[in-house]
């Protein structure tokens, strides 16, 4: 069974919310095996609204719409589906009689007003809502395709999908689930993954494959359909594991966790402890490894030194070094990471340091990205150039931090040049 989700209002276009409705309800649909096939976002505007509509049944079975069952004059959705079938508007007396009960309910007179949302297309019938004054509808056409109306309200959506939608999909789809699991990477480029899965990607339907890139990771998304869930992991098992393999040890997790949660994992099961110096990532980087409850176990703290003053007095990095290689390099790296270690006794030190931009500094470009690692009387430092802007190379440099440290907790090689 394929569905279709499209969601109404100027307002998604316009960039003034997100439409997260459509991400939850595709969530849900897959869990129960309905494969979301399209999108679409219209705005409040009647013959766009219809076109998509007609669209959208060409090629789904399922048609879900969210967003303008309202009574103000921009909610056309009931018009736009009835203009898309070529079917008139009727008055649904339960809907109008719903209508009024809320509103003596709440002890208010109704705008006379409201009862357009009593005027439904031939042959819908309503959802009731529990909270709110907005009715679904749900309708089936002539060809068989299914409708459902809901409205915009996050709230008042998922009350009428896990009410009623979800369950009739349910029925009508028969047994069948979809589930997929995430390898996540780092460390390596999009398009060295894909080679690297080339054959498992190319003609490959059940379980597929999918990349998705940004923020100095890979994520490789393996999905499967089967007639339940536990058939679906079982088609998923063996891909994401040979996934996993021939990536090595760029590969950091086969369940979708964040990179900062697989290292705070590491720290607590081998009881070591960190501290950080950080320039380029400003403190992100130790607000990621200090989000979890409990991080104060492993986390000591993080000095945010963005001054080569502040790098000599707090951390003391030599004046040798910010006079010669200078803040931007693999040598302050190491020096910061040291200082870290010491001033906060911690097993660990980590550091960032590195040029975020808009302008170069010291004669390193924008992008230049330094981390360090101390421990023992030891470091260890590499350099790399991130790209993006300038809060996509702190997050690449969290990402290599965070690696780096990964590494070493797990007695892995040091990363390979990027």
């Amino acid at each position: 069974m394929r569905a279709e989700v499209v969601g109404v209002g100027t307002e998604l276009l316009l960039g003034q919310i997100c439409n997260a409705n459509a991400q939850w309800m595709s969530g849900r649909l897959a869990d129960i095996g309905v494969d979301v096939v399209h999108h679409q976002a219209v705005g409040d505007n009647l013959d766009r609204i219809a076109a998509s509509f007609t669209v959208a049944l060409g090629r789904a079975d399922v048609l879900l719409v969210t967003g303008g069952l309202g009574p103000t004059q921009d909610d056309i959705t009931r018009e736009g589906l009835s203009r898309a079938l070529g079917i008139g508007l009727v008055r649904d007396p339960a809907i109008e009689e719903f209508l009024r009960e809320r509103f003596r309910s709440l002890g208010r007179a109704m705008p006379d007003s409201n009862l357009r949302q009593a005027d439904v297309p031939e042959g819908a019938r309503p959802i009731m809502p529990e909270r709110g004054t907005a009715p679904g509808l749900a309708l089936v056409t002539d060809a068989g395709r299914r409708v459902y109306l809901v409205p915009g309200v996050p709230s008042e959506m998922r009350e009428m999908m896990l009410g009623t939608i979800l369950p009739e999909l349910a029925a009508a789809a028969g047994p069948s689930a979809l589930a997929s699991r995430t390898v996540r990477v780092t460390g390596v480029a999009e398009s060295r993954v894909a080679e690297l899965l080339d054959d498992l990607f190319v003609g490959r339907a059940n379980p597929s494959i999918a990349y998705l890139a940004g923020g100095g990771e890979v994520k490789v998304r393996v999905t499967a359909k089967a007639s339940n869930r536990d058939e679906a992991e079982s088609l998923i098992e063996p891909v994401a594991d040979e996934v996993a393999r021939r990536l090595g040890d760029h590969a950091f997790t086969t369940r979708d966790q964040d990179l900062a949660d697989v290292v705070a994992d590491l720290l607590a099961s081998t009881g070591t402890t960190v501290a950080c110096a950080e320039s380029l990532t400003g403190g992100s980087l130790g607000a990621r490894l200090s989000a979890r409850p409990g991080a104060s176990s492993y986390f000591r703290g993080s000095a945010v030194c963005y001054t080569a003053r502040a790098k000599a007095d707090v951390l003391g990095v030599s004046r040798e070094t910010l006079e010669g290689p200078g803040a931007v390099s693999e040598e302050c790296a190491r020096e910061m990471a040291a200082g870290s270690r010491r001033i906060f006794d911690a097993n660990l030190g980590l550091s960032t340091t590195g040029v975020a931009g808009p302008d170069a500094h010291d004669g390193k470009p924008v992008g230049t990205v330094c981390i360090g690692l101390a421990w023992d009387g030891e470091s260890f430092a590499r350099s790399f150039r991130a790209p993006g802007d300038r809060e996509m190379v702190r997050r690449w440099a969290e990402q290599a931090a965070l690696d780096l440290l990964r590494r070493r907790l797990a007695g892995l090689p040091g990363p390979s040049a990027r």
